[in-house]
């Protein structure tokens, strides 16, 4: 598989808290938490004792759960993570890097990321010790060979469609949602640009701009990091859908014309609402759709994936990939998905005063 590290950026927008956006988290008070828990489990398999499961309104557990059960299938040595904190809005019990960025405004804000040039840059100047984070070192050797980075950013999508218009690029998203609300999001992104007196195009060339004005913080880090790796030769993959599209965009308009593959889902993929291929296609994006065959499960979690709620996110994509090509079954994939969702519900339920755990069903005693 060669030497990958996954680096997950995290952070928060007050744009998921329109009603309708998102479904990254049960409700817009849980949402906030969304990005803490899934760093997390991630790194440890189960949120800190105050933290709660993500899942969505519908019921489906946080992508984070697949990310953590490809690390636990290839061994988690053999797939190191870092965290960047690019705007967390709740404290994390997983060891973050900071890159100076604040909680995101709502895009609809005149400014809703102010700070977004020290972002960029600061993350910018992250990717050198990225690199050499990797397990190479631990053995002697030179570092990563590759990283692979992913994001977890409720209302992600639409601070995506944000700066899409406003470089002037394809305005088309995904959504944690299985019905995609894209019109709803255009209206948002249209009240946004107006609010900041930007026209759609009117960043073009001026990545900085984009994010200041119709981003969030995670797409500064995800592009400074992109950035960064370019100047260090550092190869990079990003694992997500159109909220890394966006990123490579920016990173386009920085000036950055190096291969830049997108390893996604076939969820996203096929989602016609968001045409991801066209716009990896007029990014120049190298574009590769992993599907490990949730319809062929029988547990909830795969079934709800299956129909479309949590498409990508936490490197959902990137991660079934290395997977695949690791030559990881998909049918063990989706076992060990299963088995970590049950093992965090499992952790949440409440118990009776025995300590175990109530169940439904069955022969009263």
């Amino acid at each position: 598989m060669g030497d990958v590290t996954l680096v997950v950026v995290a952070g928060t927008t007050e744009t998921a808290a329109i009603d309708g956006i998102s479904a990254a988290g049960a409700d817009p008070d849980l949402r906030v938490h969304t990005p803490s828990a899934d760093l997390e489990i991630v790194a440890s398999g189960r949120p800190a004792p105050g933290s709660p499961v993500p899942v969505s309104p519908g019921g489906c557990p946080t992508p984070a759960v697949v990310t953590r059960a490809v690390r636990e299938l290839l061994g988690t040595e053999s797939l190191p993570a870092e965290f960047v904190d690019a705007g967390l809005g709740a404290p994390t019990a997983a060891a973050t890097r900071g890159v100076g960025a604040a909680p995101g405004g709502d895009v609809r804000d005149p400014e809703p990321v102010p700070g977004a040039a020290t972002v960029f840059e600061r993350a910018r100047s992250l990717a050198p010790d990225l690199a050499a984070s990797g397990s190479g070192d631990d053995a002697g050797g030179e570092g990563t060979t590759e990283l692979l980075v992913a994001e977890t950013i409720p209302g992600g999508t639409t601070t995506a469609l944000g700066v899409l218009t406003a470089l002037g690029e394809r305005a088309a998203v995904s959504s944690s949602l299985p019905a995609n609300p894209i019109e709803r999001k255009r209206r948002v992104v249209a009240e946004g640009l107006d609010a900041s007196g930007l026209d759609p195009g009117g960043a073009a060339g001026d990545p900085i701009e984009a994010v200041r004005l119709a981003g969030d913080p995670v797409l500064a880090a995800v592009a400074g990091l992109l950035v960064g790796c370019a100047d260090e030769e550092v190869d990079i993959t990003l694992a997500g859908g159109t909220q890394l599209a966006a990123a490579a965009a920016l990173a386009r308009h920085a000036g950055v014309d190096r291969r830049l593959p997108l390893a996604t889902t076939s969820l996203v993929a096929d989602d016609p609402t968001a045409d991801l291929p066209a716009l990896a296609a007029d990014l120049d994006l190298t574009l590769a759709a992993a599907d490990p065959g949730f319809a062929e499960g029988d547990h909830p979690a795969l079934a709800a994936y299956a129909r479309g709620e949590a498409k990508e996110g936490v490197g959902m994509g990137g991660t079934l990939a290395l997977a695949e090509r690791a030559g990881v079954a998909d049918d063990a994939v989706r076992d060990r998905i299963a088995a970590v969702t049950d093992r965090l519900l499992a952790e949440r339920a409440p118990r009776d005063p025995d300590g175990s755990t109530p169940t439904s069903g069955g022969d009263p005693p």
